[in-house]
């Protein structure tokens, strides 16, 4: 019942596209923030 209710309904797909964004949001700023963390203990290491 509740996958219908979000598949079906104007709620539910608008809560399913903010689930979505907010994953996407944070898998950009954990690769951003990775390679940044990734870049400044290369820095210091040389």
């Amino acid at each position: 019942m509740a996958w219908e209710l979000l598949f079906s309904s104007d709620i539910g797909l608008m809560s399913l596209v903010v689930i979505i964004g907010v994953l996407v949001i944070g898998g950009v700023m954990g690769k951003l923030y990775s390679s940044k963390m990734e870049e400044e203990s290369r820095k210091l290491g040389k």
